[in-house]
């Protein structure tokens, strides 16, 4: 399939994807330990599915996105648009908004 790119960017693909693969894997731990660390603060069981939610959606996505990057090296094409960056940055935020707001609520 196509020809074989220069290594640098196959590693440099590869060293990617698995920066996506820790931050899942931190996402994670956040969301177990916001299940069973913090057990009597209100909501965390909706904190820590929510980041497990994105932990899950991030590992997901972070394969695919290194297929089709590896995919369009080898064939000299572009590499494709990613909805990762964006996905990661508004899930984010939402666990943002989430925990400010149940933090607001507990302390009331």
């Amino acid at each position: 399939m196509g020809q074989e790119p220069d290594y640098r960017f196959t590693l440099a693909n590869e060293r990617t994807f698995l920066a996506w693969v820790r931050t899942s894997l931190a996402l994670a731990a956040g969301g177990l330990a916001a299940v069973s660390l913090i057990p009597e603060f209100y909501g965390s069981e909706v904190l820590g599915i929510l980041l497990l939610g994105l932990s899950f959606a991030t590992a997901a996505t972070s394969y695919r996105r290194w297929a089709l990057n590896e995919a369009a090296m080898r064939l000299g094409q572009p590499l494709p648009p990613s909805r990762l960056p964006q996905m990661m940055a508004a899930g984010t935020a939402l666990v943002a908004l989430v925990a400010a707001a149940l933090f607001v609520i507990e302390t009331v």
